[in-house]
């Protein structure tokens, strides 16, 4: 199946208009079932669109301007496990529920403590995404990849408090909860690629979040300008703030170019992906907090959308690896090249 990437996009921009930001979670995530977008990176032989990473990429970068409420990351990332789990009972079954809207929880935080001793779970999952609203976790743990029915025996969901009111994450704890047969996924080599397989998704679609919401804070900033006088003269004809804005286009451009080139390249390492996600979250925290400063007195106002932008950019930061961490093993990596 042939589906242009400006057809996705225009889909996406007509469902979730520009001026909706934040929009309701449960709505949107019913919206986002009936338009089909959770069977975008299934095969086509497992009842899927067989659509690549940039397809699903650029849903993440319109989903990212708007400040989707809705787990569409994590629920991509739990239909792609399963697909990959071969050994996994009535695969067929619960990829087709998956794709229909049943939601399954994946945390968003790459360094766990989840211990697997055979079946039995210890530890703490953090940063799972919208647990509340899940009836089954996807845990990868060294050597296992299972279901966990979020309310199954030793499993303690708790919501950690967030300043970025657009997403909701839980603690999950295991206290020796043993994984039912017919819920395991994979194991040893296999559940470890599998893990290997959602960290780089990860990253790829956290960049295009981001990069999609500072797409759109640019946007609305060159907006205010227009409108905003002094002397009676738009501020936008205003020479410094001109450079200012183009700066931030250069930016926000140039990241942009290396998403899509990372994003159509089926071999990129997580190491580049990594690196990818960690540009792609400077730039829209550079951009959210120019943004702030260019709207005056009112962009200093807490209840203005620039700061909805700028908490989402402080916490795209920090899910799935800091910065510190991801350049990091981008620098040792060059280094050994």
């Amino acid at each position: 199946m042939t589906i242009e990437l400006s057809e996705l996009r225009d889909a996406a921009q007509k469902a979730f208009p520009a001026d909706g930001l934040r929009p309701a979670r449960d709505a949107s995530w019913k919206l986002i079932a009936e338009m089909g977008w959770l069977m975008m990176p299934l095969s086509e032989e497992a009842g899927g669109l067989g659509l690549g990473r940039d397809a699903v990429a650029t849903i993440h970068f319109e989903m990212g301007r708007v400040l989707s409420r809705a787990p569409l990351i994590p629920a991509l990332l739990a239909l792609q496990a399963l697909e990959k789990g071969a050994g996994l009972a009535d695969q067929a079954g619960w990829l087709e529920r998956v794709a229909s809207g049943e939601y399954v929880a994946v945390s968003l935080e790459p360094k766990n403590t989840i211990v697997a001793s055979g079946e039995v779970l210890t530890g703490t999952l953090r940063a799972v995404a919208d647990a509340d609203m899940a009836g089954h976790l996807l845990v990868c743990a060294p050597g296992l990849v299972a279901l966990v029915p979020s309310n199954g025996a030793g499993v303690t969901v708790t919501e950690r408090p967030l300043w970025d009111e657009s997403r909701r994450l839980f603690d999950v704890t295991f206290d020796g909860h043993k994984v039912a047969p017919e819920l395991i996924v994979a194991r040893d080599n296999a559940a470890d690629g599998i893990a290997a397989s959602l960290r780089a998704e990860l990253l790829v679609a956290l960049a295009a979040d981001a990069l999609g919401a500072a797409n759109a804070t640019l946007d609305m900033t060159v907006e205010y300008l227009k409108t905003r006088k002094q002397f009676d003269r738009p501020i936008a004809m205003f020479q410094a703030l001109k450079h200012r804005c183009a700066d931030l286009k250069t930016r926000i451009v140039s990241a942009e170019a290396l998403l899509w080139a990372r994003a159509g390249d089926p071999e990129a390492s997580e190491v580049q992906l990594g690196a990818l996600k960690a540009l792609a979250c400077e730039v829209f925290r550079f951009t959210a907090e120019e943004a702030i400063q260019l709207h005056g007195g009112i962009g200093l106002t807490e209840e203005h959308h620039c700061h909805l932008y700028m908490k989402r950019a402080e916490l795209n930061r920090w899910l799935g690896g800091s910065a510190d961490d991801l350049n990091e093993a981008a620098g040792r990596a060059a280094l050994a090249a």
